[in-house]
């Protein structure tokens, strides 16, 4: 027997509402149809405390055009359907208690909840940036992580330096003991490291599975020496260098942060140039990106990942146009069923999600 759906709905004059119970907390939703497209809020019922709370949202929140229903997938998700679209675009998550919103939510020290988008297919394969220091690619990276937090995850590094004020172990960096790292590094157990004024960094395997078995797509931000000891190794990943419009533009940018001394500024600029002589290797980075204009480097990076893209496959199933809800689940199977007047006829157009999310990790090791 399959399970019914956990959910309401409430239709009050130009605005929707659903409600999905999952264990001690209801999850509100509304949508306001005074516009085309619009944004969904969300409130939070804590039936034994009976206090309402609104979380912080992360992720890129859906615009939805079209009606939308809603069942608990688990303890740590919410499937939102928008009905009436191609189905490969017509469903999205609403984590609530994934691995990653307890540590934002230890962090924020509030309550969290992430949306993240509904994928059918294989897992895409992590991102190795690399790119001089002053050229922007850490900007790039936290936009990514920002808009995207649920499908991207940073690989965090290993370091055998002294943790810095408010440097949160497991977070910004493994801080760990030289005698320890150096003995993986002759395991095996890295991807790539290097000795840096006294200390060892590096990007360990394990760091890197922990963001692909969360079913996140993992960015490496390293430098080229780096890139080409992950180019070498087993691990299947997109290699991106950032580049300068001009080395003198690069140069006119270190300075501007006023962060270091002349004889800093001119090591990062030897350092630069060796970095863009390199880019060119044959084999080394299948992208270069020019960072000109930030919000245009961002928009071409986030083509390159294949985000926000809007075209429709031929091949897709779609959800006929109508009003469709989520009537039962039985393990991984979601079954919509039309709500159209097709149902009297004995009609009734019914769809089953199977999986809901496949994600087969890359290869690693």
């Amino acid at each position: 027997m399959g399970e019914e759906a956990v959910e309401f709905r409430v239709e009050t004059k130009g605005c929707q509402q659903n409600a999905v119970v999952v264990g001690d907390k209801t999850y509100v939703f509304s949508r306001s149809d005074d516009d085309s497209k619009s944004s969904v809020t969300i409130k939070i019922l804590d039936k034994q405390a009976q206090t309402w709370v609104v979380p912080t949202v992360l992720g890129k929140q859906p615009s939805l055009s079209k009606s939308m229903s809603a069942i608990p997938v688990n303890d740590e998700k919410i499937l939102i359907v928008e009905n009436g679209v191609p189905l490969i675009h017509s469903f999205w998550f609403l984590e609530i208690d994934t691995p990653f919103v307890k540590e934002q939510q230890k962090i924020k020290g509030v309550e969290v909840v992430v949306w993240s988008k509904g994928v059918v297919g294989v897992g895409q394969k992590p991102v190795v940036i690399s790119g001089p220091s002053g050229v922007g690619k850490g900007t790039l990276i936290a936009k990514l992580m920002k808009d995207y937090p649920s499908k991207f995850g940073f690989s965090v590094s290993h370091t055998t330096r002294s943790p810095r004020e408010k440097e949160i172990d497991g977070i910004h960096y493994h801080f760990t003991e030289q005698s320890k790292i150096e003995k993986d590094i002759s395991e095996g157990k890295f991807l790539e490291f290097a000795h840096v004024h006294g200390n060892v960094y590096g990007t360990s395997i394990e760091a890197v599975e922990s963001v692909t078995d969360e079913g996140k797509r993992c960015i490496l931000d390293i430098d080229v020496q780096g890139a080409r000891s992950v180019r070498a190794s087993s691990l299947e990943a997109i290699f991106i260098f950032v580049c300068p419009p001009s080395f003198e533009e690069l140069e006119k940018r270190l300075r501007a942060r006023g962060t270091e001394t002349e004889e800093q500024i001119q090591k990062r600029l030897r350092n630069a140039r060796a970095e863009l002589d390199q880019s060119n290797s044959p084999g080394l980075f299948d992208h270069l990106l020019v960072n000109d204009d930030l919000e245009t480097c961002y928009e071409n990076l986030k083509k390159l990942l294949s985000l926000d893209d809007d075209e429709g496959d031929s091949n897709e199933l779609s959800i006929k146009e109508g009003n469709y809800s989520i009537v039962s689940k039985v393990n991984s199977k979601i079954l919509l069923q039309s709500e159209t007047n097709e149902a009297a006829n004995g009609t009734a157009s019914m769809y089953v999600i199977f999986p809901l999310f496949l994600y087969e990790g890359p290869a690693i090791g």
